[in-house]
């Protein structure tokens, strides 16, 4: 349990009860330093309400204000769905902020002849200014209706093995969505049956879409992923991470919405609560004590493995030719790769971290006895955990697969020649089974479509998938034919200089001679090519039934706990509560802001280091800039991946930040929340407006989020001012 003295001092600086700070904090009866005595906390398998089961009375208690319906409909309003992230309305007329790395993509394909928007930021300065984001959709959330009922009446009338179960789930879900947009009769709305609880309970989410979407304004790459890769999942943080877009209607003009967020001038403040909504990806929460040791023992090597291996392919490379690196946008690759190999790291820490796993284990042996307290919930659920434990020695079989598979033929992660020799075993099988000329042809287009790498690039991909197989049992065939004895460098040069595979112009002179057996890379691809097909299959075939069971099973977690236990993430729209705290770590406090200060002193600490450089505007420090302004602020919030962009608001619905991140003890929230240890990591709204006003000089976005009134041009805002 957390040190009372430290609760109470808390209490007394926060303004918080200690029962407040208890339920936004520690767990519950960690008294003991022995596992057998930890038990499972209220909130241990997180905090992301959904609005069709919002927590009104637990907000009311615990934050003392009125949380009506009222309340969470002007919380769901406001708040966007954005491609793979969430977003704010934040005026009257469209106006919508997010994170810059949210709209990083739409950025740089927004850049002009002569422009890099990317690296320099941009700004409309009048409205005709604001660019059109091709093929870009925004959603906002206007209905949500349980339809749990139906979908799993169908379930329920199907045959009782998995597949049939499946189908009827499919058409279930798929005639629901049809209902319901049918009534709607409205083409600019989308409905989308979501599956929670693992597929216990079912909604039905209605979106409004906008398809006119403009940038309006964006910081600079630099200033938005300040710190890189080395202070992602870090805390103190200095990342300026915005951008704005604006929401046209079909009439081509701004739209008109009553629900947006006020913008805080006052900015969080320790000890302050905040409201995160966004719409949090995929966690695994839910999962049972088997399903997480499978994870642990062969999922989580498997993957840290072959990313890691990925990640120092690729920075390798970009250290000997940048130019080239550029070019090919190898740094968003790899700092894509390593943000998701820094979760997984965080992952595999997390499954073995003895609290977490008593936490888990008294949380399933609390489940198990309320199903075995009640005869009906016994009489069908009783033997599911079991069912499920039972599935885990056919995954574990597939350990082999992980190893040899992760990452397997990814356009951007893998060998050209391994692609190749994927394409040229199916041609020759193609021959061999003497399929149609025009199926052959086919393939063999697909071979030739595979382009070179550049030879640095593709020699370390190619050392990485050796060093996969490497890792596999010594007598293993696939070992054995690709590496023969050597080693995994040795191999690769060895593939490289006498495959017909090696290039694209071997490779299309090749396939036109007719692909050979004997080739070493078809050879390769003869011997992992089924192995493959075959852990594909044996995965295909494990995991409807897996999925049928956790599906029973979220259904006997809702029977006994309801909405008091709120679904893993689903990327469904959902409300997260947190309070502004700080938290210990490597022996200090971190503070719950950072300033521009800080943000120089990392500048000038690393000697601008590509990771801590500046943009040219930024340095020196402009005059007018206050230095001392908020940057970045933390909760205890619960956020995940997709929770970026997220507005975190006041009870009086002021927006205080913009989630972006958080911290490497926060990443074991893939399978529990832990907010003693975790905080999610925002961008200070006051930082936005302090740079809009005095760096960027784009007044006519400051007025519109401080008056609710749009300006057309910026010669208009100075006019006003």
């Amino acid at each position: 349990m957390a040190d009372a003295r430290f609760l109470a001092r808390r209490a007394r600086v926060t303004g918080l009860s200690v029962a407040a700070l208890l339920l936004a904090a520690p767990l519950g009866a960690q008294t003991s330093t022995g596992s057998d005595s930890i038990r499972a906390g209220r909130f241990d398998f997180g905090k992301m309400w959904t609005f069709e089961s919002p927590p009104s009375r637990y907000f009311t208690e615990t934050y003392g204000f009125d949380a009506n319906a009222a309340w969470f409909e002007r919380a769901r309003g406001a708040a966007l769905r954005i491609p793979g992230c969430s977003a704010a309305l934040v005026s009257p007329r469209g106006l919508v902020v997010t994170n810059h790395h949210c709209i990083r993509g739409a950025i740089a394909e927004l850049s002009r002849p002569g422009e890099n928007l990317l690296n320099d930021g941009f700004y409309a300065r009048s409205l005709q200014d604001e660019r059109p984001i091709p093929n870009y959709v925004v959603e906002q959330l206007v209905a949500v209706t349980d339809v749990s009922a139906e979908i799993l009446a169908a379930v329920d009338a199907a045959p009782t093995d998995a597949a049939a179960r499946r189908t009827a789930r499919a058409d279930a879900i798929r005639r629901t969505q049809e209902r319901i947009t049918r009534e709607t009769a409205d083409p600019s709305l989308s409905v989308q049956v979501v599956p929670l609880y693992s597929g216990g309970r079912y909604s039905a989410y209605t979106f409004r879409r906008f398809t006119d979407v403009r940038l309006v304004a964006a910081a600079e790459l630099q200033m938005g992923f300040f710190g890189g890769d080395p202070d992602n999942f870090t805390y103190p943080r200095y990342a300026l991470d915005f951008g704005f877009l604006r929401i046209y209607g079909a009439d081509g003009k701004p739209i008109e919405n009553t629900q947006y967020f006020d913008w805080s001038e006052r900015g969080p403040q320790e000890g302050d609560p905040v409201f995160v909504i966004g719409s949090p990806g995929t966690t695994n929460r839910l999962n049972t004590m088997a399903q997480l040791e499978f994870r642990r023992d062969v999922l989580l090597p498997a993957q840290t493995r072959t990313f890691g291996s990925r990640i120092d392919a690729l920075w390798d490379f970009y250290r000997e030719d940048p130019r080239t690196g550029d070019e090919m946008d190898l740094r968003n690759a790899a700092f894509s790769l390593s943000n998701t190999w820094k979760q997984l790291v965080g992952q595999a820490d997390a499954l073995v971290d003895p609290t977490i796993l008593a936490l888990k284990r008294d949380a399933e042996r609390q489940f198990l006895d309320s199903v075995a307290a009640k005869p009906a919930l016994r009489a069908t659920y009783g033997g599911v955990i079991d069912a499920i434990a039972a599935l885990q020695p056919r995954n574990r079989a597939l350990d082999t697969y992980f190893t040899a598979f992760t990452l397997f033929g990814h356009p951007t992660y893998e060998s050209a020649l391994i692609r190749r020799t994927i394409e040229a075993n199916l041609v020759a099988t193609a021959v061999e089974q003497g399929m149609p000329a025009d199926s052959v042809t086919a393939r063999v287009r697909r071979l030739n479509a595979i382009s070179d790498l550049p030879p640095g690039l593709e020699r370390r991909l190619l050392v990485a998938r050796m060093r996969d197989f490497e890792a596999l049992p010594a007598s293993d065939p696939i070992r054995t034919t690709a590496l023969a004895g050597a080693s995994a460098e040795a191999a690769a040069d060895r593939l490289l200089a006498t495959s017909a595979l090696a290039t694209a112009a071997k490779t299309s002179a090749a396939a036109a001679s007719g692909i050979s057996r004997t080739d070493p890379g078809v050879a390769l691809a003869t011997v992992m090519w089924p192995r493959y097909v075959e852990g594909t299959t044996a995965l295909r075939a494990i995991q409807p039934e897996e999925a049928d069971l956790q599906a029973q099973l979220g259904r006997a977690r809702f029977e006994i706990y309801g909405a008091a236990i709120p679904p893993d993430g689903s990327s469904s729209p959902r409300i997260t509560d947190g309070v502004v705290i700080p938290y210990e770590y490597n022996g200090t406090i971190a503070p719950v802001h950072t300033t521009f200060f800080g943000m120089y002193d990392r500048y000038y600490a690393n000697g601008g280091a590509m990771d801590w450089s500046l943009p040219s505007r930024w340095v020196p420090p402009p005059k007018d800039l206050d230095l001392g302004t908020a940057l970045n602020f933390i909760s205890t919030a619960d956020t995940y991946g997709g929770n970026s962009g997220s507005p975190a608001v006041t009870k009086d619905m002021a927006l205080v930040g913009l989630n972006f991140d958080r911290n490497m003890e926060g990443l074991s929230r893939n399978f529990i929340y832990l907010p003693e240890r975790g905080r999610n990591i925002m961008v200070d709204v006051r930082a936005i407006r302090e740079a809009l006003d005095d760096v960027y000089d784009a007044d006519r976005i400051v007025k519109e989020v401080l008056t609710h009134r749009m300006v057309d041009t910026e010669q208009e805002a100075d006019a006003a001012r």
